[in-house]
Parts: C-alpha cells; structure tokens; sequence
C-alpha cells in the first residue's frame, strides 16, 4: 500500500510542477495570451489526436480482453457522464455545464490510471489497464465532443450539427483512424512511430504549461464554487456510486481496484484544450483539474483503504 501512496505523490508531482511552470512563466512574460492560444490549438489539433493514435495503435487488443469488465466499464462512463450532465442542469449556470459535466466524468487514465494500475499489479495491471484505455479515449473523447458542442457559445443543437462536430474533432478523428490499424494489426515504419511519438510527447506538458498560465487568483475565487462542485463529483460521489455498482456487478480482486483507480483519476489535462477549443470557459476547467489533481491524491489511497479494509480487494 506504501508503494501505491509514493507511486501517487511520483505521478501527481511532475503535473503540479508543470502548472506551477506555467504561471511562473506567465509572470515572467515568457508567455502570453497568444501563446497560449497557440499551443492550445497546437496540442487539440495536432500532439493530442497523435497520442491518442499512438495509444490505440499499440494497445495488444488481445491481451486481458474482458468484455464484461469493458461493457461494464462503458455503461459505468455513460451513468457517471449522465448524472454529472443532470446535476450541472440543475445546478449550474447554462454556460457553463458542458464545462462542468467533462470535468466530473473525465479521468486522466492514460498517466494516472495507468500507472497505478501498474504499480499495483504489474503485467496484469499494465495489459488490463492499455485494453482499457482504448474504451476510455473513445468513449470520453465522444461524450465531451458532444456536450461542450451543446453549450458552446456557436452551439447548433440539431442532431446533424452535432454529429458533425464530433466526427470534425481531432481527437476522434485519431482514434478512428488507430482503429483498422490496430485491429488488422498494421505495422507503421519505425522512423514514422519514433517520429510520432517525439510530436505525441509535448501533449502533456504544453497543455499543463498552458493551463498554468491561464490560472489566476480572480478566476479560481470567480468559479470556485462551481469548479469544487465538478471535482468532488469526480474523485468522490461517481468514483464511490461506479465502484459500488463493480462490486455489485460481481467485480473482486485487481479487476475491482483497477476499475475504482480508473474511476477515481483526476481529470485530464485535455479537458481545458477542448474548452478552449470549443471557446468555453477553459479557466474553470484549469481550476477543475488543479482540485481533482490534488484531492485524488487524498481519495485514492483513502478508497484502497476502504476497499481492502472491506475485503474487495
């Protein structure tokens, strides 16, 4: 468990570190608006649909294939993303409930997840944790695209607009494209995945630089309510009601802690480049994602607690 708790603090670290780099370099005026409008359309457009692509293409399709725990793990997403839409109708100003409803439901598996499932359980956490991650950029990055096209401030509502909108998103449009190659298991040439992968590799720390610069005192006191609100929806009420509804389904063992780790991640830095992209308010996303990204740290290890402490895992 020890191991679990320092693997949290070793992947949570280097994230705050890179937001502290982006507001120190926005201070300095290193960088500035325009570059952050840049790099924002950069990583949406370019480095982040390539990551996903690269994640897809080298996913073993085969390897701890669970179609039960998948389809399990798909209607869970769907409930969490269909109760965190109707709480932010509820509760929250129109605008900014597309904004709110991807902060709830989106995890930052593909560094978060992942690694802990890892940590945890090695090559079996490693093999059961990649096959997900192809469900889990699919189904995000298709509920997102749609909701913040709901309430996007050019929003067109009409079946056709939206679908349109979500074939048009990049990110879609690199999963859709990994997809034949994985399946048909394509082999690209090796100077073309390095390549692909030097480009994928500036996602992470560009879209946190970027969100770094975009926080300010002013706007996390402005959204405060609304953005704890979003993260406590995140790292505690959908991760406590999906991993409840695992153990009910009949979930035991490394599959239940792998769900509930998957469940329970902080939200993904993409959330802010898709609300920029989308000209949302891509300042309450930043703010979701430093709150969820502190507070998982804390209920993580406080649900592996409880769960083995219940003897589910």
């Amino acid at each position: 468990m020890l191991a679990v708790v320092q693997q949290t603090l070793a992947i949570t670290a280097p994230v705050f570190a890179m937001l502290f780099l982006g507001v120190v370099l926005k201070r300095l005026r290193l960088i500035d608006a325009a570059f952050i409008n840049t790099a924002s359309t950069l990583v949406f457009c370019g480095t982040l649909p390539t990551l996903l692509f690269l994640g897809i293409v080298k996913a073993d399709l085969d390897s701890a294939l669970q179609p039960a725990l998948l389809l399990y793990f798909v209607l869970a997403t769907l409930g969490c993303f269909l109760l965190a839409w109707g709480w932010a109708i509820w509760r929250c100003p129109q605008a900014d409930r597309g904004i709110y409803t991807q902060g709830a439901f989106r995890g930052n598996n593909g560094i978060v997840g992942l690694a802990l499932a890892t940590a945890m359980y090695g090559d079996y956490g490693l093999s059961l944790g990649a096959v997900l991650g192809g469900v889990v950029i699919l189904s995000y990055n298709t509920l997102s695209a749609i909701v913040l096209a709901i309430y996007s401030p050019e929003a067109k509502t009409d079946m056709w607009s939206l679908t349109k909108s979500v074939l048009r998103n990049p990110l879609i449009i690199g999963v859709l494209l990994a997809i034949p190659f994985a399946w048909w298991q394509i082999q690209l040439p090796g100077w073309l995945m390095v390549s692909a992968e030097y480009f994928a590799k500036m996602s992470l720390p560009l879209a946190l630089i970027c969100i770094g610069g975009t926080l300010t005192l002013a706007s996390l006191r402005q959204g405060s309510g609304v953005a704890i609100s979003s993260s406590l929806m995140k790292v505690l009420w959908l991760p406590l009601v999906a991993t409840i509804g695992a153990w009910l389904w009949g979930f035991r063992d490394a599959d239940l802690a792998i769900l509930f780790l998957y469940f329970v991640s902080p939200t993904a830095a993409a959330s802010f480049v898709m609300a920029k992209a989308v000209n949302g308010n891509h300042q309450l996303a930043a703010a979701i994602i430093v709150i969820t990204t502190l507070a998982s740290v804390v209920t993580t290890n406080l649900g592996l607690l409880l769960l083995q402490w219940a003897g589910w895992i």
